[in-house]
This record gives structure tokens, sequence and C-alpha cells, in this order.
């Protein structure tokens, strides 16, 4: 991390990155930073009439992004996602997709983008 840059501003920055990344690809983002005493939503969005909970992880060396999303992780994200459809009975009847954007090599000057749809389910 550079100095004078804070774990929230760059992790809001990765996620403005992957909001970038979802809507060149046909998602349009309806929220960001959803946060709830229940959890948080990084970025909401709409494929069709679908509505996608989208989780954006970024990682550096050793592992990968996407198996830092622990079932613990999954289930605070569903719990705010409930929220959210409580607080935006617009979107209730829509069904729900969670995804996950997992960015790899932060720390190098080529990060690796990928996208896992339906990477879990609320059951």
């Amino acid at each position: 991390m550079s100095p004078g840059v804070d774990a929230l501003t760059l992790g809001q920055a990765w996620e403005a990155r992957a909001a970038r990344f979802l809507t060149a690809r046909g998602i349009r983002i309806i929220a960001r930073g959803y946060r709830c005493r229940l959890g948080e939503i990084d970025l909401v969005g709409v494929d069709g009439n679908v509505l996608v909970i989208i989780e954006v992880r970024a990682r550096g060396r050793g592992g990968t992004a996407i198996e830092t999303v622990s079932f613990r992780k999954q289930r605070r994200i569903i719990k705010a996602t409930r929220h959210f459809l409580m607080r935006n009975p617009k979107w209730f009847s829509r069904r729900i997709r969670f995804d996950v954007v997992a960015i790899d090599r932060i720390d190098s000057g080529k990060p690796e983008i990928q996208w896992v749809r339906n990477a879990f389910d609320a059951a």
C-alpha cells in the first residue's frame, strides 16, 4: 500500500475499477458501497432481469482473491442483501445472483481480474 493511502480508499478504488469492468460487459451498476449493521454490499447491478450482488476482492501476493470470500463473508453479504431489498422493494421480485470480482496481483503492474458469476447462493 502506498504511504498516505488507507485501506478504505484503496478498496474503493478497486471497487470503482470492478464497476468499470462490469459496466463494459453489460452490467448496469445501481448502487455502490451499500452498508447496514448486518453487512455490506460492494456493488449492486442489473443484468437483464437479474439483480446482481457483487463482492469485490483484491489481493497482492500469497493466494487468490476469490478464496478470501469465506462462508462467513457470504452470510454477511446475504443478510445485507435482505436489508437492501427491504429498503428497495422495487427490486424484490427480481431473481438474485451473487457474483465475485476477484482482482489478483494488485501489487504488480498488471492486475488480473476474474469475474465469477453465481459464486455462491443464498441457500
